[in-house]
């Protein structure tokens, strides 16, 4: 017996890249996985650019042929304006909850030569386990960097590479 596509596991991926502009505030942050975090440079973005939720937000729809983020939250859309991506994740979660399937777990690269991630990845993982509604132990998030090279590598820009796995109901 073949079973139909809804009767089996699907795996999404996602890819968010935003760039990072220099600020003078006492209080710059950039805002990864959740958690805001000190930084010399603001990330450029309609939302709160959380590229480790965004990329996140495009695998969990991409696993279920869903279309990507800005389909459901375009930046055109005063209403995301500043939005905190939790609530775009959250969204997405009810989406894949709608079609039947649950989130089984995920797998977060960011990438960036700033700032250092390693103090906060923690409290990431907390963060997307609670929203995605499921054991910290099913959530992976790791930080590299870019080695210096292209865009990023100088810290003009901040990317992120999510993969999820999400099971039928």
């Amino acid at each position: 017996m073949t079973a139909t596509p809804r009767q089996l596991p699907r795996v999404g991926m996602g890819y968010d890249i935003h760039a990072l502009e220099p600020t003078v505030d006492a209080d710059n942050y950039v805002t990864l996985g959740g958690v805001r975090i000190s930084n010399d440079s603001s990330i450029v973005a309609h939302s709160d650019g959380d590229v480790a939720i965004h990329a996140l937000c495009d695998a969990l729809l991409g696993a279920l042929a869903l279309g990507d983020i800005g389909h459901y939250f375009a930046p055109s859309d005063a209403r995301w304006r500043g939005a905190d991506s939790r609530i775009l994740l959250r969204e997405c979660v009810r989406l894949v909850a709608e079609r039947g399937y649950y989130v089984g777990n995920v797998d977060i690269s960011v990438v960036a030569e700033r700032p250092k991630l390693a103090p906060h990845l923690a409290q990431m993982r907390e963060r997307l386990a609670a929203d995605l509604g499921v054991a910290i132990t099913e959530v992976s998030v790791k930080a590299t960097t870019n080695e210096k090279l292209d865009a990023i590598g100088r810290a003009e820009g901040i990317a992120a590479h999510a993969v999820v796995m999400v099971f039928p109901q």
